[in-house]
């Protein structure tokens, strides 16, 4: 195994440098003022950005500690630093594209180099979600020297959730093949505003690693999804995926989807559902997908196609992985409403023709919709793609721990599960 040396690519630094240099000589005739008080405060940030101030129990805010104890809290300082030394739309547009993508370099090398305590360990994922959290509210409040319209605002928040997702830097070097994974951020944070996800944790550890299989060389690259449906609605998932299916130079070999799913289990998703059906839990933002197992929906973005898609990864050889003190499993089970009745029912072997999809073998959240449309445009522009989704074993603290943002447990836990994933993964290139 060997990591690619283009962590925090040259070009991304220098590109970064230079227009840091730009915007702090920029007369202040034109700029605003050299620190954060650009930023108006009332500005009332998103459910999603409102956590930032969270603790546990009435204690001090656990994201602000995270960014500490990760290093990312300089970033987010730097970054708010700049935005009110921007002189213009053009200069904001290049320092939030610029400054994403060095956020999602920083958080890849830094998954890939250890960590001394009190820092967080390299594989800790929770830094980059919550200082991503951080940049987009300082570009909410943010307050230019020069007139900036919703619609322009709008489209510099979506610039930076995509280029500090690793969705446009995922370009794979010639000559290799090509493994294209994807992760997701914490969720469920209200219920515990401490965890992470380790499918993103995953996601960092494999970025730009390089494998020697059966004499070929394969590379990977990386993208970490929101847990959020409007994200979804507006297609950033065909939108990191597509350039990786279609022909020519970044063309995959491989696409796997991965997400949080069960505690103690890998599972191997082998129907993938079309509906949305979650009705416990919403989204990172509060919002909910608008179905229930009785009455599944469609997202309004949805390309159409059947109701259920099947993998194609080879997930024989990925489940015979040993991922102790896991086990694997080839999940074949969905909920489907048969066709010509109303209520659902659990099929272990699969759908039935005719049937509408309630839940796929990944359940009716956004984990299983992300392997739908994964799966989706694979059948659209290339069959023949080894595609499919990964559900990770749950996270978890030790059971006496209530208040620190880690502990012993929660970090073996973490680094198992991704060495089992890294094992699964490369076993299905065999």
């Amino acid at each position: 195994m060997r990591l690619r040396p283009r962590l925090v690519p040259r070009l991304v630094l220098v590109g970064s440098l230079a227009l840091t240099t730009v915007l702090t000589s920029a007369p202040t005739a034109t700029s605003a003022p050299a620190t954060s008080t650009c930023l108006d405060q009332s500005v009332t940030g998103t459910v999603e950005e409102q956590r930032l101030d969270n603790g546990v129990a009435g204690g001090p805010s656990v994201p602000a500690e995270i960014l500490s104890r990760s290093g990312f809290d300089r970033q987010v300082a730097l970054f708010s630093h700049l935005l009110c030394r921007v002189p213009n739309r053009a200069a904001a547009s290049a320092l939030v594209r610029v400054q994403g993508e060095v956020l999602w370099r920083t958080a890849i090398h830094r998954a890939h180099h250890p960590q001394t305590a009190p820092a967080l360990p390299s594989t800790d994922d929770r830094g980059l979600y919550w200082a991503r959290i951080s940049m987009a509210l300082a570009l909410r409040q943010w307050q230019p020297a020069f007139d900036l319209g919703t619609a322009e605002r709008a489209e510099l928040i979506r610039s930076l959730e995509y280029s500090s997702r690793g969705i446009t830097s995922s370009r794979f070097s010639p000559g290799v093949r090509k493994v294209l994974v994807t992760g997701f951020d914490p969720f469920t944070l209200d219920a515990d505003i401490r965890i992470g996800n380790p499918s993103g944790a995953n996601a960092l550890s494999l970025d730009g690693q390089r494998w020697k299989v059966n004499g070929k060389t394969y590379e990977v690259q990386t993208v970490v999804f929101p847990v959020r449906y409007t994200d979804f609605d507006e297609n950033m998932v065909e939108n990191a995926l597509i350039p990786h299916y279609q022909a020519g130079a970044q063309h995959a070999d491989q696409v796997v989807t991965a997400s949080q799913g069960r505690v103690g289990i890998f599972d191997l998703e082998v129907y993938n559902g079309r509906r949305r059906s979650v009705s416990s839990i919403g989204d990172n933002n509060n919002l909910w997908g608008g179905g229930t197992i009785n009455a599944p929906v469609v997202s309004p973005s949805m390309p159409p196609g059947p109701e259920f898609l099947t993998a194609s990864l080879p997930s024989a050889a990925m489940a015979a992985t040993d991922v102790t003190p896991f086990r694997t499993r080839i999940n074949t089970s969905v909920l489907e409403i048969p066709a010509g009745e109303t209520l659902p029912v659990r099929r272990p072997l699969g759908p039935t023709p005719g049937s509408i999809a309630s839940e796929g073998a990944g359940g009716g959240y956004l984990s299983n919709e992300v392997a739908y449309r994964n799966t989706l445009q694979r059948d659209l522009l290339d069959p023949s793609m080894p595609a499919g989704h990964l559900h990770v074993p749950v996270l978890q603290f030790d059971t006496a721990n209530k208040t620190a943002i880690t502990d012993p447990t929660y970090e073996a836990n973490r680094d198992a599960i991704v060495r089992g994933a890294h094992a699964m993964l490369r076993n299905g290139l065999n």
